[in-house]
């Protein structure tokens, strides 16, 4: 078993909502995220994530797509029109098990910033932290758009 290298160098330390019905998934997740340095807050469906989002602030969400209640599409949306109001933008990565053709245009048509197939892997977590989150903390790369940003 290879072990798998967390990020050495000087990373953010980000606070993540982690969005996640399946027991198994939200362990997982949780330690890759926890070993990189990472606070991570746990939702088990889309209500929660909303609750938890009214009290506390994010550097990001990892979105699981499929949850009972209220899943990761109708809670992406929600979290998206209360932004326009504000101004605000957190990025959103979609985990979902469905990794087939089509899967990450839709969750990226849902307003998500990126897509992470599951079972997740460390390696693809914190390349997806990296792009979405972390060269926008450290001011490197691209950010994403906020609402007022030329060309929305």
């Amino acid at each position: 078993e290879k072990k798998v290298e967390t990020p050495t160098r000087d990373v953010p330390r980000l606070k993540l909502l982690l969005v996640e019905d399946g027991r198994v998934n939200q362990i997982v997740a949780t330690q890759f995220l926890e070993e990189a340095g990472h606070h991570v807050v746990l939702a088990n469906n889309g209500i929660e994530a909303l609750e938890k989002l009214k009290v506390g602030t994010f550097d990001g969400i990892l979105m699981d797509m499929r949850m009972p209640e209220m899943d990761g599409y109708e809670t992406t949306t929600i979290i998206r029109e209360s932004e326009k109001k504000n101004g605000t933008h957190i990025p959103i990565i979609a985990m979902t098990a469905n990794a087939m053709e089509g899967d990450r245009e839709n969750c990226l048509s849902f307003g998500m910033d990126d897509y992470l197939a599951k079972p997740v892997r460390a390696e693809a977590l914190y390349r997806v932290l990296e792009r979405n989150l972390i060269s926008e903390k450290t001011g490197d790369q691209r950010r994403p758009n906020r609402p007022g940003d030329v060309g929305n």
